[in-house]
């Protein structure tokens, strides 16, 4: 995986990671509110377990009241009358009431008959709970509520029961009656099924949404680097293409200047030379002055090599700096075009890098060049000066403008190589080119950030 996959992928990873966070929390927050209204729901399912009991429970002492209370302690007609009347007083298959002595014989037990006249003190349902000494002991606290395992009478299994002890203490007896948990056990086991089947299905929900979302994000990433990387590419061999295009232009330039200008005047030079020696072998008066015709024409060829050397890179710039280089320009200018040009250079209060220096002669220099190819100007000004410690120039002519839709269409082309040069020597330093451009004239806008700016001790000039 190269570096542009390993940031897409940096940059996918948070939005998994976020999607899984806020999943979880979500999870967590329906988890804790399903799990609290389950507890609630079960809490209030055995409160009203508690009070059906209750009821049922005085409904029973009500029903032997009258004979209770006329009876004796030992009153065994009265005795059997209760037991009667509790062995009938059921409600449903599981629902009934039962009687055992305070020492744990049973007394009453309409669904186990083989439980009457056997004593159960020690008896321990299968999580080792003594059940009935339990309840006898609730009894004779006075009542209340105990739950255990017990086997339940419609189905022949062992569930959890809730029961309710009573005390007949003129008789020593318990009486009792329970309800069966297992409907509110099976109510809240199918509740958490259904919250883990919603959350089952809340994650799949979240995956079908997020995992495509994910993909749709990688494969478009993917999709913009491959365009980005394919418009780099094309755009650096454009580049290559103009460098060379550039290069043979200048050369093309050179060639030009080295034929038309310094070749002639050196072949001027060789004639005034063969000229100047057959008249001293001949000794003709006038072989001096062809001597001078010939010393004019090296000192021609002298003043063109320097002007394409000053041209191709001029020592003025590295010696003396941007203001005096740009002087020379104009000056060389205005000399070789009779094009009228003046050069305003407020004083810096920074000084400029030596390759800003450099990109704002270029851009000049480029300038000049239009000038004189295209714009039929009598008159140029620049103006160069500091604006916060931000350099800005500006080129301006009073020629006869260009119409900037052709200049684009140039530029598309690949042709433009003036002014596309300017503008990148400027993007180079983060600096923009702005052109204004009207029948009346052209300006030319050179801006560089605060960032072309060099130190005095780190600069080699102040323009």
């Amino acid at each position: 995986m190269n570096l542009r996959h390993q940031i897409v992928a940096l940059a996918i990873i948070p939005l998994i990671l976020a999607i899984l966070i806020v999943t979880t929390f979500i999870t967590w927050q329906s988890a804790t509110l399903v799990r609290s209204s389950i507890d609630t729901f079960e809490r209030n399912m055995l409160k009203a377990k508690e009070t059906e009991l209750l009821n049922l429970t005085n409904l029973a002492l009500s029903a032997i009241h009258d004979i209770y209370e006329a009876a004796g302690p030992d009153d065994e007609v009265a005795k059997e009358k209760v037991r009667a009347i509790l062995t009938t007083l059921d409600y449903g298959k599981d629902g009934y009431f039962f009687v055992y002595d305070y020492d744990g014989n049973n007394v009453v037990h309409p669904r186990q008959a083989f439980r009457p006249g056997h004593n159960w003190l020690d008896l321990t349902d299968p999580d080792g709970d003594r059940v009935i000494a339990n309840l006898i002991q609730k009894a004779k606290e006075g009542g209340g509520l105990h739950q255990y395992k017990w086997q339940k009478p419609s189905s022949g299994e062992v569930a959890d029961k809730l029961s309710f002890a009573a005390g007949l203490d003129k008789w020593k007896w318990m009486l009792g009656t329970g309800v069966y948990l297992d409907d509110v056990f099976a109510q809240t086991a199918a509740a958490n099924a259904d919250f883990r089947a919603n959350v089952r299905k809340t994650f799949l929900i979240i995956a079908l949404i997020a995992v495509p979302a994910v993909l749709i994000v990688f494969a478009t990433g993917m999709l913009l680097t491959l365009r980005e990387r394919r418009l780099a590419d094309s755009k650096l061999k454009q580049l290559a293409q103009r460098i060379i295009d550039t290069q043979e232009e200048e050369r093309a330039r050179l060639a030009r200047e080295l034929h038309d200008g310094i070749s002639q005047n050196l072949i001027g030079v060789r004639y005034a030379i063969d000229l100047a020696s057959r008249k001293v072998a001949s000794q003709t008066e006038d072989a001096a002055r062809a001597i001078d015709r010939g010393a004019e024409a090296l000192n021609g060829a002298i003043k063109e090599v320097r002007r394409l050397s000053h041209d191709l890179r001029p020592r003025a710039l590295d010696d003396l700096g941007l203001t005096p280089a740009l002087k020379a320009l104009c000056d060389n200018f205005s000399e070789r075009t009779g094009i009228e040009t003046r050069l305003e250079a407020l004083p810096f209060k920074n000084m400029l890098k030596p390759e800003a220096s450099t990109a704002l002669y270029r851009v000049a220099q480029e300038a000049l060049n239009n000038v004189e190819r295209h714009s039929g100007a009598t008159r140029v000004d620049i103006r160069i000066w500091n604006v916060g410690g931000r350099v800005r120039m500006t080129i301006s002519d009073n020629g006869n403008g260009f119409d900037e839709t052709i200049a684009e269409g140039k530029k598309a082309l690949g042709g433009g190589l003036g002014l596309r040069n300017m503008q990148e020597r400027l993007a180079h330093f983060g600096g923009l080119l702005l052109i204004k451009t009207t029948p009346a004239g052209t300006i030319l806008t050179a801006m560089l950030p605060r960032s072309a700016t060099a130190n005095r001790a780190q600069g080699k000039e102040a323009a």
